[in-house]
């Protein structure tokens, strides 16, 4: 039995029947008035660093405002802040009075936060000065950091309460927290979820981050992505880790320099992100302290973590999940990693691959993806749409699934292969082609920087893979490049998969978080098509 397996047959979930996290974990920890918390930076240079004691007294500070202003369990703070201190203080404040905080990029527009203040009804909004304009009609609490006309200041009110709170009661099932999707199809949907769920996402910190009170965790996350709620607040303080926090523009040298001046031990990077770091010279780099690399949102293709591992030292592991599940299936230190693989589900997660009419598929055979109920990571459902929550569980002999959206195969040794959104795979002349394989392919080779593939209307096979490609600097679009290329693919995975259209361009659409936007170029190849 490996050690893996003995984690899955030894794990229960044990989540309590109230479960405050500002009172049970941050309160907690601030026992030891010296555990450090939290230390920021930003592009300036200047830091503040804060331990869990201070925490403790600043997110009773916001809970006490909150509680002065009327704000009660249940209702709903939009939470629109940079990478600042100030984030994590109202996330848990709002936590210790029982409130739901809605955390959002700074990127919205106008219009963005409009629609979410509507949708979720929300009572509060706590932003930066710089941000205030982007509400259209005033709020009934507005806090603003830096002073604001019309507007709550930050400092002034903190300064005004008690450091002293006690945490209100909350039922495990009790709504805790909100995330919107990024809207890549239609409007954003509220991810709700429970308390349950922001006591269970420190099992990925377990067995995925492997965090310890020892660990300092940096997760380059936007605050807005429920991937920071997991990786820069929920999960590392869950374990008493040591949490950096970086404002300022993205730099590659930036970035090295931070894991070599803070010590980071355990760094969590989209793949984007570590496919440019590892063109940069690391090696002139201490990174002696980093021990582990993760990546989660989009895969991580194996020459990239191959590279990574080499020039670091440290483990690049891929991990799945999604706003309505968190961290579910993943690679584990302690497990061999398969190239390309997903990995295995998470301690106390059981997941299938399910045909269209909701049955196994036999190994190897590309199905829905599908974790088993009831999960403690499962959202409550989206806010305020019965009809779209129900439409994502499926009940086949008397035990409910939760249907990701997502396609995957799983092999004889139980490790699971992402193969795309269900309405990414592509069907050619009857083959089902995953997209992720052709990509990963093709960022094997030594000129492709990135890519995505997507089906292209065909008159004879219905649909054939199309490549987009980005090309590295130092190398030139051509047709006998396309030829290399497509050759290449070929010689890396079954033929029938390789792209049989290629197109290089100098972009790709992307959302906010980073994740190639392939229903746009399916869309701008249907109308290439139709003219």
């Amino acid at each position: 039995m490996t050690s893996y397996e003995a984690a899955c047959e030894r794990f229960e979930w044990q989540v309590p029947e109230t479960f405050n996290y500002g009172g049970d974990v941050v309160d907690a920890w601030a026992e030891d008035p010296s555990r450090m918390a939290l230390i920021w930076v930003d592009d300036a240079g200047e830091e503040r660093q804060f331990t869990y004691a201070d925490i403790r007294d600043l997110t009773n500070r916001f809970a006490n405002y909150l509680t002065a202003k009327g704000v009660q369990k249940g209702d709903r703070v939009l939470i629109m802040l940079p990478r600042i201190p100030e984030w994590q203080i109202a996330m848990v404040g709002c936590n210790k009075i029982g409130a739901i905080p809605i955390p959002c990029v700074t990127m919205l527009t106008e219009k963005d936060v409009t629609y979410r203040m509507e949708h979720s009804g929300a009572v509060a909004v706590v932003t930066t000065a710089a941000e205030t304009h982007k509400l259209a009609s005033p709020a009934n609490i507005q806090l603003s950091v830096g002073a604001a006309p019309a507007w709550d200041d930050y400092e002034t009110e903190m300064a005004r309460q008690s450091a002293s709170f006690a945490p209100v009661r909350v039922e495990a099932e009790d709504p805790a927290i909100m995330f919107y999707t990024s809207g890549s199809t239609g409007l954003p949907k509220g991810v709700l979820h429970a308390s349950r769920g922001l006591f269970s996402w420190r099992v990925s910190a377990w067995y995925w981050l492997t965090l310890t009170e020892a660990d300092v965790m940096w997760c380059t996350a936007d605050t807005g992505w429920s991937k920071a709620g997991t990786s820069i607040l929920y999960g590392p303080w869950s374990c008493g880790a040591t949490v950096l926090l970086y404002d300022g523009p993205f730099d590659l040298e930036k970035r090295l320099d931070l894991l070599e001046r803070y010590k980071v031990s355990v760094y969590c990077a989209a793949a984007t992100e570590i496919r440019q770091l590892v063109q940069m010279d690391i090696e002139e780099y201490d990174l002696s302290a980093l021990r582990l690399s993760v990546s989660a949102g989009e895969s991580v293709n194996p020459e990239i973590v191959r590279t990574w591992s080499d020039k670091t030292g440290a483990l690049l592991l891929d991990g799945y999940g999604q706003t309505e599940t968190l961290m579910t299936v993943l690679n584990y230190p302690v497990m061999d990693v398969k190239p390309g693989a997903m990995g295995k589900p998470l301690p106390g997660t059981e997941v299938a691959i399910l045909t269209e009419r909701g049955h196994a598929a036999s190994t190897g055979t590309p199905g829905q993806l599908a974790i088993r109920c009831p999960h403690p990571q499962l959202m409550l459902g989206y806010w305020n749409d019965a009809e779209k929550t129900a439409e994502s569980f499926l009940t086949v002999d008397g035990v409910t699934w939760f249907l990701t959206g997502d396609t995957a195969s799983i092999d004889t040794d139980g490790y699971l292969f992402y193969g795309g959104r269900d309405d990414d795979v592509i069907n050619s002349s009857g083959y089902r082609i995953g997209p992720i394989e052709v990509e990963n392919a093709l960022m094997e080779h030594e000129a492709v920087l990135e890519c995505a593939a997507v089906a292209s209307p065909d008159e004879t096979r219905g649909e054939v893979v199309k490549a987009f490609i980005i090309l590295k600097a130092g190398h030139a679009p051509s047709e006998v490049l396309a030829k290399e290329l497509q050759d290449f693919t070929k010689a890396l995975t079954a033929p029938y998969k390789y792209p049989r259209r290629i197109a290089f361009v100098d972009d790709l659409p992307k959302t906010p978080t980073g994740k190639i936007q392939r229903r746009l170029l399916k869309l701008q190849e249907l109308e290439d098509q139709s003219a």
